[in-house]
């Protein structure tokens, strides 16, 4: 992709687009064990230390961490996104981050998370030699009730109920400076750069029926999938962001789509027929011109064909990484499938607590070394709370369900330090790159 949208960004933050060698985090850096160094990273911190920093340090900071090591004083005109195949997202670690909780908060308000997404990808690892790792960002649509404002902790403010048509969230884009750098181009800044870092990029999206709004200049209306005009725009708001560079779709209460063990359904609403799905997922392809888009479905079962044939890639919660051979012999098992399997899940937006450091540290290292050739690894799903440990009053479920400020002296600032844990965290992101490190070259 032409990068354009980087400079953009710099200029509408009144920041000159020459870059300049970023420093200030060599100690922190972590890089690749056992083949070549120049897969690089910020680890061993606080995603505060990251967020504070202004715009223009922090693209400073990504051309630092450049995996070429040539530092560009202007940023490359052309960057193009890893390349793993068409069928890179059936092996890819996808890391959910909720660009809602990071963003910036003051007077019940929150706006810019996808500018802070920016601050925040030194600290995402790169993809390794054999697989892809992917963000997914947990918001990109206006959310149906309080997009754009904080609430108190127990009130709802449910990401999983989206607007469509009516562009993107008032929580990720900076609408400030819209008459300057408009919020596709904003969103096209953060795949550049998430590109150049080595990283792809995707997306959260819902499929239930009551949960989708379309807006219309004068009016609102229930989503209907029996509704062919409604269909459509779902398909092209999908494949216009595919269009800004995501990469990756993961797609809530996937499991169920046509009905399918409907026991254990939560979402709210009907859902697409499976013909519907399949012409869903076959024209985003199509018409973003995108044929390697990984499509990923929450929760999968042993039925391995109905999702491939649904044109999926990957499924979550089949196995959690407790154990290091049941990963091991399930990726035995789906070797020969090179374009699905079922994923090993670290953690799920639906987690509420309880799991121990060690645990998930564990379950990290089985999913990134649970097998016997690295072609072989099985896909893995993780959360914000497994690179970056939430406080403990918090879970990755609240805040998927509600948009609190945790500031304590009604900063911006103040909320991303306190939205984190501090010293055993910082211990824990130690951990974790100490694990990544030793498999980015396999």
């Amino acid at each position: 992709m032409n990068s354009s949208s980087v400079n953009l960004l710099l200029s509408a933050y009144n920041c000159s687009n020459k870059l300049e060698i970023n420093n200030c985090f060599n100690e922190k850096i972590f890089h690749s064990i056992g083949c070549y160094k120049n897969k690089k990273w910020i680890a061993n911190i606080l995603p505060f230390e990251l967020l504070k920093l202004n715009i223009k340090q922090a693209i400073d900071l990504i051309a630092t961490l450049s995996e070429s090591e040539i530092f560009f004083e202007f940023f490359p005109p052309e960057i193009q996104t890893p390349n793993y195949g068409d069928n890179w997202g059936r092996f890819a670690n996808y890391i959910e981050i909720n660009n809602r909780a990071i963003s910036q908060m003051q007077n019940n308000k929150s706006c810019c998370g996808i500018i802070n997404m920016i601050k925040l990808l030194p600290a995402i690892p790169p993809s390794a030699k054999s697989w892809a790792n992917c963000i997914i960002l947990s918001q990109i649509f206006p959310n149906i009730y309080g997009d754009g404002y904080t609430k108190a902790i127990n009130i709802e403010n449910s990401i999983y109920g989206i607007k469509l048509n009516c562009g993107y969230s008032a929580n990720v884009i900076d609408y400030c400076l819209e008459d300057k750098i408009k919020s596709e181009e904003q969103l096209r800044a953060f795949n550049l750069l998430a590109h150049f870092r080595g990283i792809k990029t995707g997306f959260r999206t819902v499929i239930s029926a009551d949960q989708i709004k379309v807006v219309y200049p004068q009016y609102e209306e229930n989503f209907n999938w029996n509704n062919e005009k409604h269909v459509e725009l779902y398909i092209n708001e999908h494949a216009k962001l595919v269009k800004l560079g995501f990469e990756a779709i993961f797609v809530d209460s996937a499991k169920h789509i046509g009905g399918y063990e409907m026991g254990n359904y939560t979402g709210v609403g009907a859902l697409p027929q499976y013909h519907q799905a399949q012409y869903i997922f076959h024209e985003i392809r199509s018409r973003s011109n995108c044929q390697s888009i990984a499509i990923v479905g929450e929760k999968t079962n042993d039925d391995f064909i109905r999702y491939q044939n649904l044109g999926m890639n990957a499924g979550t919660d089949f196995i959690f990484g407790d154990d290091f051979n049941e990963v091991k012999n399930l990726s035995h098992k789906m070797k020969y499938n090179r374009t699905y399997a079922p994923g090993i899940t670290i953690e799920n937006d639906n987690y509420e607590g309880g799991m121990t450091y060690e645990q998930r540290l564990n379950r990290i290292r089985n999913a990134l070394f649970g097998y016997e050739f690295a072609s072989d690894k099985l896909a893995s799903f993780m959360q914000t709370n497994d690179i970056f440990p939430l406080r403990y009053d918090t879970n990755t479920h609240h805040i998927m369900m509600s948009n609190p400020n945790y500031s304590t002296d009604g900063t911006a600032e103040s909320h991303i330090e306190n939205l984190f844990t501090k010293d055993d965290g910082r211990n824990y992101n130690r951990q974790v790159g100490e694990l990544f490190a030793h498999a980015l070259c396999l």
